[in-house]
């Protein structure tokens, strides 16, 4: 009875085709046992344990040109490059991690643009009596202002967090969305801009729902883009220009458009 493997016996063993390993013969990363009385080669430890070692290497991205020499150095310079490959596997691991939560992201809609808590916030509004149209406003004014001064939306989640909180200001905030759709010259306007200003001056956190782009926005242009998202209609835009001619006159930095 002969002793050792057939190739076949040996890729099985190994987790490779017969074409891999004569693949491997070919580079000079594994040597070809001799062959037996009856005409096969047959591979012994010796041959498993080198075959193994190419595979795994291969596998954790070690291109063949490089897996022979580092089989053949000596201990040290072995470990040394383990611990390279192991850096450069966790490395493609975080980043396949990241590209499977993008997926999943992706599946979940507002999620593949948007942080968590802002897609949190715009949930908490939708139980607060938004209407969807309202909420849907609100969902892509936040993906312009991440695109355009992503430095601020911290800020301006934290001051909606408090917003939804905050039964009087949430009332005013709900009444201005309504108000978009009155008549520009509506004087209902006016007290409501009033009513706002007052709101926004009399609590730094409900003011940076106004100054927490324009602070970290470039140019006036894009913080105008931001803070007129959702105000179109001509109500809705002179409403912002009013509480924001208030806001100034109240000592607020606030740039123009």
């Amino acid at each position: 009875m002969s002793n050792g493997l057939t190739i076949g016996q040996a890729a099985t063993f190994a987790g490779v085709t017969v074409k891999t390993v004569r693949h491997y013969h070919k580079l000079g990363l594994v040597a070809e046992p001799e062959r037996d009385s009856s005409g096969y080669r047959r591979y012994g430890s010796a041959e498993l344990l080198r075959l193994v070692q190419v595979r795994t290497l291969a596998a954790a991205g070690v291109p063949l040109a490089e897996t022979g020499p580092l089989l053949d150095a000596d201990a040290e310079e072995f470990a040394t490059a383990l611990v390279a490959v192991e850096q450069e596997l966790t490395s493609r691991i975080t980043e396949l991690t990241e590209r499977r939560d993008m997926l999943h992201r992706l599946a979940e809609g507002d999620r593949a643009l948007l942080p968590d808590r802002a897609v949190a916030l715009l949930e908490r509004m939708a139980g607060r009596g938004f209407t969807r149209e309202e909420v849907a406003a609100s969902r892509e004014g936040l993906v312009l202002a991440r695109a355009l001064a992503p430095d601020g939306l911290d800020d301006y989640l934290d001051a909606l967090e408090l917003a939804l909180d905050d039964a009087p200001f949430l009332a005013l905030i709900k009444q201005g969305a309504e108000a978009v759709d009155w008549e520009p010259d509506d004087p209902r306007l006016e007290e409501l801009v009033d009513a706002m200003a007052d709101a926004y001056l009399a609590d730094p956190q409900r003011l940076k729902i106004v100054t927490s782009f324009q602070a970290r926005t470039e140019t006036a242009t894009r913080y105008r883009l931001i803070s007129r998202f959702g105000n179109q209609s001509p109500a809705g835009a002179r409403m912002a220009d009013l509480i924001e001619a208030r806001l100034r006159a109240a000592g607020v930095v606030i740039p123009r458009g």
